[in-house]
């Protein structure tokens, strides 16, 4: 699926993950922004510097069909939050998986085995069709 970038993971809550250098990049899939429809607001986050675990809710973001808390899919502290957002909340629309990113979390360790491939996150996508 096109949709799906391969090099990401991705949790069953809908947020992918980009791990970089002891970095994770945190955003919502294509799937969720769909689902959700017109983003008008998306913000709520933690501060830079924040300790945050696995479930924390780390944004909220609101569509015109919705609300949504975001989940942290990792431990660590917040290293960045995506400040466009708050001018240009469709970000997370018009490109969830390059601008529209929602947090950076400099991980505390680096375990993503309870995260999906591509593949997986694919496969639950279809099951929820």
């Amino acid at each position: 699926m096109s949709q799906i970038p391969a090099d990401l993971l991705y949790t069953s809550d809908h947020e992918w993950v980009r791990v970089a250098d002891g970095v994770a990049t945190v955003g919502i899939t294509h799937h969720a922004q769909d689902q959700l429809g017109d983003i008008v607001f998306c913000g709520d986050a933690p501060d830079e510097g924040d300790k945050v675990e696995k479930g924390d809710v780390v944004a909220v973001v609101e569509s015109v069909k919705a609300n949504s808390d975001i989940y942290s899919p990792v431990d660590g502290k917040i290293a960045a939050v995506n400040e466009a957002l708050e001018e240009e909340p469709e970000l997370v629309n018009s490109s969830p998986y390059e601008n529209g990113w929602i947090v950076k979390v400099k991980l505390s360790d680096d375990d993503t085995s309870d995260l999906l491939n591509a593949e997986q996150y694919e496969a639950l996508v279809e099951n929820e069709s």
